[in-house]
């Protein structure tokens, strides 16, 4: 026991780990924790295969998701030291692209302005468990005809950034982005077990990640995708201990990967941007933090580094508890503050409804919730502390209202995104004729993708066709005056990319176009056939 392992310190690192199988059940797990490059907490619980009854230890490969993203820009680093070299490979892998490209560096930091390539790949029709390799990437990423903001100037998360990047490294050095990760990260950093685990569908030890509840049961979730740089990283609890302890060890280093991993990242106008180079930067307790998650189907994780206190999280969840709140209690309990601390809070009752953003034809709804409000308008719901019967916000957003002359309005402030948007409050009342509504839309910046929409027994359905195959027709959920949600309950990502808006243009009482759109593909026309 070191002198920085106190008795209260490793009485609360104990309470709180000890706590985890039980807050975040599933059939697996595993933590750690470092500080000044020690071990604290290195413990593992539960199964990595229930079948099997494989025991989920330190040594247990795991689907790292996303949490490849900053290997990969370690990578990008280690090779270039500078990644804008690559500036027109980045444009020879969009043929199609009707605007300048981004560059190398707007990919890393996720301010490309592509489109999510997952998200597109649902509007083309792909099956939610169908196979997803090269070819089929490739087809969705060339397909790019348009940006939905000109590189630099604003925040999206697109998984396909971090794919070109491993795909220009490969052909820039005539290596694989396995052997690429082995030289250039695997074996400085001593990740003895990490490997490029690049098909989703099973982990060359027999670790299973596994979907469902205590309550309804837990079964293998069924994956078909294969990842590169985006998220294809396996390691084990003991990879990522080494990972950490690198980092520790080359902290005053200069040009060490994790400092330049790390540096401060601006947007084109020169404000701060949360995200850079893979990792996401923020502050949780009063501390600046780099994190990131990971996520897929079965799948959960999380890693996080307080620079300033020298400290590490790591949490692995083989099943889709939130991982970011677990290691976020860890942090707490390791920083010995509470984790949870006492607002007061006032219901934005002013705020309440249905909106569309008038920049991006995406729906915005706000809603009570305990303390405040729920924002439905990313992948998951956002609550928000209520400030004032017309304003309220979270980490990452701020809602107000505003009078204008033809109603009410709400500004929507996002400082991570570095974009303002206008949220026009929608008509709720019913009237429309929604038989006007059927019939099939088509979309040019798409490859002539299709959205069908039928009245099934006087229900409103919606589907997605597209150069993927003919995806299936889901129950439409009214919004408002000819604004609907098609819901996307699962798609080949970790979540589905959250609820497709369909906003309806009519001239006359004549439907003619469909805007749709996600967060993560955003305003898309389809023009009636």
């Amino acid at each position: 026991m070191s002198d920085s392992f106190s008795a209260p310190l490793a009485a609360r690192l104990e309470a709180a780990v000890s706590a985890l199988p039980a807050r975040f059940p599933g059939p697996g797990g595993a933590v750690a924790v470092l500080k000044d490059g020690e071990v604290l907490v290195r413990h593992g619980w539960g199964y990595a295969n229930v079948e099997r009854r494989i025991p989920f230890t330190p040594s247990t490969l795991f689907r790292m998701c996303s949490i490849t993203k900053q290997f990969t820009c370690a990578t990008l680093l280690d090779l270039y030291d500078d990644p804008s070299e690559l500036d027109a490979d980045v444009d020879a892998r969009l043929p199609q692209l009707d605007e300048p490209s981004p560059g190398m560096l707007h990919l890393a930091h996720n301010q490309s302005g592509l489109r999510d390539y997952w998200a597109v790949a649902m509007l083309h029709g792909a099956p939610i468990e169908g196979y997803f390799g090269d070819r089929e990437a490739r087809r969705v990423i060339d397909g790019t005809r348009t940006l939905q903001f000109q590189p630099g100037t604003s925040y999206s998360y697109v998984n396909q950034n971090f794919r070109l990047i491993s795909d220009i490294l490969q052909d820039r050095t005539g290596r694989s982005f396995a052997e690429l990760l082995q030289t250039s990260i695997f074996n400085p950093v001593g990740m003895e077990r990490a490997i490029l685990a690049a098909e989703t569908r099973a982990m060359p030890d027999g670790t299973v990640g596994y979907e469902g509840t205590v309550e309804s049961g837990f079964r293998p979730a069924v994956n078909n995708i294969w990842w590169t740089g985006d998220a294809g990283l396996g390691a084990s609890l003991d990879d990522m201990i080494a990972w950490e302890r690198f980092i520790d060890a080359t902290r005053e280093a200069r040009g060490s990967l994790y400092r330049r991993l790390t540096m401060p990242v601006t947007f084109s106008n020169g404000q701060p941007a949360p995200y850079g180079f893979g990792l996401q930067r923020t502050t949780m307790f009063g501390r600046d933090v780099t994190m990131h998650g990971g996520a897929l189907r079965g799948w959960r994780s999380h890693r996080l580094h307080v620079a300033s206190e020298r400290l590490s999280v790591v949490v692995m969840f083989n099943h889709m508890n939130a991982a970011q709140v677990a290691s976020a209690q860890i942090l707490a309990a390791a920083l010995g503050v509470p984790y949870e601390p006492e607002r007061s809070t006032q219901p934005p009752t002013a705020l309440y409804g249905t909106y569309l953003e008038r920049e991006t034809g995406l729906s915005a709804r706000i809603e009570p919730a305990p303390g405040g409000a729920k924002l439905r308008y990313l992948m998951v719901p956002e609550l928000l502390e209520g400030l004032s019967a017309t304003r309220a916000e979270a980490g990452s957003v701020i809602v107000k209202a505003q009078e204008t002359a033809d109603g009410t309005e709400a500004v929507m402030e996002r400082p991570g995104e570095n974009r303002t948007g206008i949220l026009a409050r929608c008509d709720e009342t019913p009237g429309e004729d929604i038989a006007e509504l059927a019939g099939v839309y088509r979309c040019e910046e798409l490859d002539e993708a299709e959205v069908t929409i039928e009245l099934a027994g006087g229900v409103v359905y919606g589907g997605f066709s597209g150069i993927l195959g003919d995806g299936r027709m889901e129950m439409l959920q009214r919004l408002a005056k000819d604004v609907w949600v098609l819901p996307c309950p699962r798609a080949l990502d970790h979540t589905a990319p959250g609820d497709w808006t369909l906003a309806f243009e009519r001239q006359g009482s004549s439907v003619t176009a469909v805007r749709v759109g996600c967060w993560l593909a955003r305003d898309l026309m389809y023009q009636r056939v």
